[in-house]
Order: structure tokens, then C-alpha cells, then sequence
């Protein structure tokens, strides 16, 4: 029993520090900080550039076969949040996008899916004026699956439901958005 205990700790140990070794960056975003006006979405009463941001990510774990990345705000007064950007099937040898990849030169055979704002493609931040600071969730997820067979006007919660049932680890850069 003992002998069993020792393995399953160490066999947690090592899973965990695995999945630690994913990360995401960002040269645009930081973990905490402002946003610039570039990640601004430019409509709704928002006049910002709509870019979006360079993403990279490291130490995806092995058996990775895709990655996706979403781009979420809890904080948005909607009662279920607000998904700004849902990309699928980014082939497994694809390990960052450029600023304002969205719908310009995303990887090959990757799928933008409809945002809360409609469309497919990056659907910057636009929080409410006056509002308290919201919270812009970017996660990279690594896939045990070559593609998600989805429609490019699946609806975020669906996007969501197949990416955490294929996740082998995410990887979230949370970055702040408001507009006085």
C-alpha cells in the first residue's frame, strides 16, 4: 500500500509539473496589466484598432495534436460572459500567432468560430463605459485530437465543451480591459 502511495504521489508530481511547463505569453498583453487600445474592439461604441494580439505558448504536453486558443470576459454584465475570440484546430507544429492574425493569416486549416459579437474572428475589448476594469482571459489549449469536428458558427459554450473534453493542459494569460 505504501509502495502504491509513493507511486501515485510521484506519478501527481510529475503530472503536475508538467502541465506547469505550458505557458502562454504574449508580446502585446501582460498577466494583469491595461490593455493597449489596439486590442480594443472597434463598434458597439468602441473605437480601437481590433487587433489581435501576438500569442506564443511553450511546453505543450506530449500526445498534443492541436492547440485552440479562446479569449473570454467573465465580467461582462451578459450573466454568462462574453467570448471574444474562438479559434480550433491550430495544427500541433504551430506554437504562436502574430498580432492581427485573426482573419488575415491565421494557420492552415485552423477554424474561427462566431463570437458573442456574431461574426467569426477577434471581437476586441468593449466594456461598458464607467465600468470597473474587466478581465480578459486568454487560454491556449493543448488537444489530444487532430481536429474538433465544429462548424465555423459554433456558439462558444459548444467550442467550450468539446476543448475541455479533449484538453491535455491550458494555459491562460489574463489581461485587463476599461474604458472610463
Amino acid at each position: 500500500m505504501k509502495r502504491l502511495l509513493i507511486l501515485l504521489t510521484t506519478a501527481t508530481l510529475w503530472s503536475q509539473t508538467a502541465l506547469a511547463d505550458f505557458r502562454l505569453q504574449s508580446t502585446d498583453i501582460n498577466s494583469g496589466k491595461p490593455m493597449p487600445k489596439a486590442q480594443e474592439f472597434n463598434g458597439f461604441g468602441c473605437d480601437g484598432g481590433n487587433v489581435s494580439p501576438q500569442l506564443s505558448w511553450t511546453g505543450a504536453p506530449e500526445g498534443t495534436k492541436s492547440f485552440a486558443i479562446t479569449a473570454y470576459d467573465p465580467d461582462a454584465p451578459t450573466g454568462s460572459g462574453w467570448w471574444h475570440w474562438l479559434v480550433f484546430n491550430i495544427p500541433a507544429d504551430i506554437t504562436h500567432l502574430k498580432a492581427g492574425a485573426s482573419g488575415q493569416s491565421m494557420p492552415e486549416g485552423s477554424t474561427e468560430s462566431r463570437t458573442d459579437y456574431g461574426v467569426p474572428g477577434f471581437g476586441g475589448a468593449c466594456p461598458p463605459k464607467g465600468d470597473k476594469a474587466h478581465r480578459y482571459q486568454f487560454t491556449v489549449y493543448a488537444l489530444n485530437t487532430d481536429t474538433l469536428d465544429l462548424a465555423p458558427d459554433s456558439s462558444g459554450a459548444l467550442v467550450g465543451y468539446y476543448l475541455n473534453g479533449h484538453a491535455l493542459a491550458k494555459a491562460t494569460l489574463e489581461a485587463l480591459y476599461q474604458r472610463p
